[in-house]
């Protein structure tokens, strides 16, 4: 049986981009870009993860938020609609990430934004305050958010991943497809619809297997990076997440002082598409909390 875990087609269709952008990021690479919603509401940016694009959102940005809030998408480097550079070592290095999230805060001159951050999307923002600090942002929501790539332990990081990770970066299609499949089936802990299944699995295969395997070569540790903020920082998290573990925020809520955790029962690594209702709930209030 396929359960709905996505917005309304009617309701989505009714709204529309204000603007599409193609800035230019890191060393110069194009980033391309869209805003939505009010223009003179409050700003939040959406940050995707590992091998998606920013169409995971539109459930945010096709949705009520869109009556309150200024949002802006964007496709990471080597996904979605922006530049591929094949080459690793346009994916080693954090300050071409953090160069690339700066840009899309300046060029579309979002004031103060709260970064919404999921999954490897963490690791992004980790760049970013790592270059950048956190004095122009207003706050940060981690959606499964990962802080932690230390290979060969891997530590808090599931077998969602990890069992998937290595053949969707393999030079072979057969294996990457196979890979992605059983990837996407471990995001959620119940069915995704036949509309969004299908779409997820045709922009996670527009990312190239190689550039899915350079992002992983990184070794990161943000912890120090997260423990240093001043602004709120929201943890959301699905408890049937095998992708990036529950762990993985509860180590953060030890070493953060202005994290706070938002539990999810039933939901696995897409809280955002699995419990919209809620997730849209608690990203305005936590909005409005980062503006008082």
């Amino acid at each position: 049986m396929k359960h709905d875990l996505t917005l309304d087609p009617a309701q989505a269709l009714a709204i529309e981009p204000v603007r599409e952008y193609d800035i230019r990021g890191g060393a110069g690479i194009t980033l391309r870009a869209h805003e939505w919603g009010r223009p003179d509401g409050p700003a939040i940016l959406f940050v995707h993860g590992w091998s998606q694009c920013e169409m995971c959102w539109e459930a945010q940005v096709r949705g009520s938020l869109a009556e309150r809030f200024r949002m802006v998408t964007f496709d990471n480097r080597g996904h979605g609609m922006s530049d591929k550079p094949l080459d690793g070592g346009s994916y080693a290095d954090e300050r071409l990430w953090a160069d690339d999230l700066a840009a899309v805060i300046e060029e579309t001159r979002l004031d103060r934004p709260v970064l919404v951050a999921w999954s490897y999307g963490g690791f992004i923002v980790g760049d970013y305050l790592s270059a950048y600090g956190d004095a122009d942002i207003g706050g940060i929501d981690l959606v499964g958010g990962a802080v932690l790539l230390r290979p060969p332990s891997f530590d808090h990081i599931g077998p969602g991943f990890l069992d998937n990770a290595m053949g969707a970066s393999a030079p072979d299609l057969r294996t990457n497809i196979a890979s992605i499949q059983r990837f996407l089936r471990s995001c959620t802990a119940k069915p995704l619809t036949d509309e969004l299944w299908s779409a997820a699995l045709c922009w996670n295969m527009a990312v190239p297997a190689a550039i899915r395997g350079a992002l992983i070569a990184r070794e990161i540790d943000d912890t120090d990076v997260y423990s240093r903020l001043s602004v709120p920082v929201l943890l959301t998290h699905g408890r049937e997440d095998i992708i990036i573990l529950p762990s993985m925020s509860e180590h953060l809520l030890r070493h953060c002082s202005t994290a706070v955790g938002s539990w999810y029962d039933g939901v696995g690594h897409m809280p955002f598409i699995e419990n919209t209702e809620r997730f849209n709930l608690e990203l305005a209030a936590f909005v409005d909390r980062a503006n008082q």
